[in-house]
């Protein structure tokens, strides 16, 4: 006899027999990244399958997805999202368009690989650099004869939206638009050495490296050697500039012999725009774009330990900056003893 709380006893059974061999879900499988040709894996994430290869067993820790709830991002494909993101500079939609994803996974596999890129930060970037001091002088000195150099200085704005808040105006910078200004010291081979990528675009060059731990370094004497930095900076014990009006002789000899050693900067800056579209313009918090400057940064050093192929760039004209502070005395005396040095063998050096 049925149960006449029941109103249909083989559906109830039914449901129990379901419950009881539940069937399992099916995932459709997305595509390995790197399943294509050597040709497109450059062009899409500016850099080479082995290079990928190498990053994805670095940073697995961090991006190891454990959740057993779906089928979750492989290290590969989150790492695959986030490089595809820093090399177009495109909106994180158009990304996840591009990957078959929605935009909300997609921010988050991006948040992933710029977080755990700028954890390995101490492991990637080291001042002097990877290799000895008397190395890295060495490699500046067969550059154009200036001795005793460790790094060249600079700072670079890399543009973002306009940041909500009353703080907006602090990130405006002389020309009009807003960015956080970073500052940057490069080996003669173009890798940094040091970063700081925190400051608004309306704070000045000097007062960046004022500010930071390197420059507190310099003056306790810890470090023994010169930066090489250009007029937005005054001439110091510790770091050489060019003369603003130089006498022809020994100190046009000097400049030209700076411009040439301070050159890897600008190289670095220019490779760096090229490699990855994202510095272009961040559409992201000011904090946001800080992380993700420190992840370009690393992945600039990766490229060039590992030697992978340099994007391609033109050229961008030399600007002489107009000087905003006054030299140094001992500064002065140092930049004139070498000078002098030099103008005995100018002719060889130039």
């Amino acid at each position: 006899m049925a149960c006449p709380f029941l109103r249909d006893p083989i559906d109830i059974g039914a449901q129990i027999v379901r419950k009881t061999i539940r069937t399992k879900r099916l995932f459709k499988d997305r595509q390995n990244p790197l399943s294509f040709s050597e040709e497109y894996i450059n062009e899409r994430y500016h850099f080479s399958s082995h290079c990928i290869v190498y990053l994805a067993d670095l940073l697995t820790p961090s991006l190891r997805n454990d959740t057993l709830r779906s089928y979750p991002l492989t290290v590969m494909q989150t790492l695959c999202i986030g490089l595809h993101f820093f090399a177009c500079g495109e909106f994180m939609h158009a990304v996840g368009d591009a990957e078959n994803l929605s935009k909300s996974t997609v921010c988050r596999a991006i948040r992933r690989v710029y977080l755990a890129l700028a954890r390995i930060l101490p492991d990637f970037v080291k001042f002097p650099g990877h290799c000895s001091q008397q190395e890295v002088k060495d490699s500046f000195y067969r550059i154009a004869g200036l001795p005793n150099v460790i790094g060249v200085v600079d700072c670079t704005h890399i543009p973002i939206k306009v940041p909500s808040g009353p703080e907006a105006s602090d990130y405006t910078n002389q020309r009009s638009f807003h960015s956080i200004n970073v500052q940057m010291v490069c080996d003669s081979q173009c890798l940094i050495t040091n970063i700081e990528a925190k400051w608004p675009g309306s704070v000045n060059d000097f007062h960046i490296l004022q500010k930071s731990t390197l420059y507190h370094q310099f003056q306790q004497g810890i470090f023994d050697g010169w930066l090489v930095a250009d007029n937005e900076y005054p001439c110091l014990p510790f770091m050489m500039t060019p003369y603003l009006n130089p006498k022809p002789g020994a100190e046009s000899c000097f400049n030209e012999a700076l411009y040439e050693t301070r050159a890897c900067i600008k190289t670095t800056f220019t490779t760096l725009r090229a490699r990855f579209g994202c510095l272009k313009g961040l559409r992201v918090s000011p904090q946001s774009a800080c992380d993700i400057i420190v992840a370009c940064m690393v992945l600039h050093n990766v490229a060039i330990i590992r030697k992978e192929a340099p994007p391609c760039f033109s050229w961008m004209p030399r600007n002489k900056p107009e000087p905003v502070y006054c030299d140094h005395q001992d500064g002065t005396a140092i930049r004139d003893s070498i000078a002098a040095q030099l103008f005995a063998s100018c002719s060889q050096v130039l």
